[in-house]
């Protein structure tokens, strides 16, 4: 049986997660535009530093930093950055970014998936319209980037 597109696509991405440097989770991006793969990105430390891996210790892990908090302790840069990155904007206007990550403890999908804050301001730069992300080896949901922009969760909420 012939697996969607969707599905094609997450799998090409779970197969870059396998290059991520995280002692922690890997994730693995794959962009698409018009059915062609623009870029690709994985999480890791910037070009030419030590990833942790090679040090054999996290700095998050060691101070038991929670998922989701002080990103600015991590050495790695996000797996959706570094697709970004490797791609011009004039390619990423209307594209599709596909996203999976792993726990590294347990090799299990990571739950509740979704970029972080920093990411989705980059996502949202970039111009990408749409994210579908795995929640396991069949299932993913579908976020449109627009959602992000309408429901901007940086500003306070006005009370009248």
């Amino acid at each position: 049986m012939r697996i969607d597109k969707n599905n094609y696509y997450l799998d090409i991405a779970e197969g870059v997660l396998e290059r991520s440097t995280c002692l922690r989770r890997n994730y693995g991006a794959v962009i698409v535009k018009n059915d062609e793969i623009i870029s690709t990105g994985y999480n890791g430390a910037p070009r030419g530093r030590a990833n942790c891996t090679d040090l054999k210790k996290c700095l998050r892990e060691e101070l038991n930093v929670p998922s989701g908090q002080q990103y600015e302790l991590c050495r790695s840069v996000h797996a959706e950055q570094n697709a970004i990155i490797s791609a011009s904007r004039r390619d990423l206007l209307g594209s599709t970014l596909y996203l999976v990550g792993k726990d590294t403890k347990n090799g299990k999908y990571t739950k509740y998936n979704r970029p972080c804050t920093m990411c989705t301001r980059f996502i949202i730069n970039a111009g990408i319209e749409k994210l579908v992300i795995r929640d396991d080896k069949e299932n993913y949901h579908v976020i449109e980037v627009n959602t992000y922009i309408k429901n901007d969760d940086t500003l306070p909420e006005v009370v009248v």
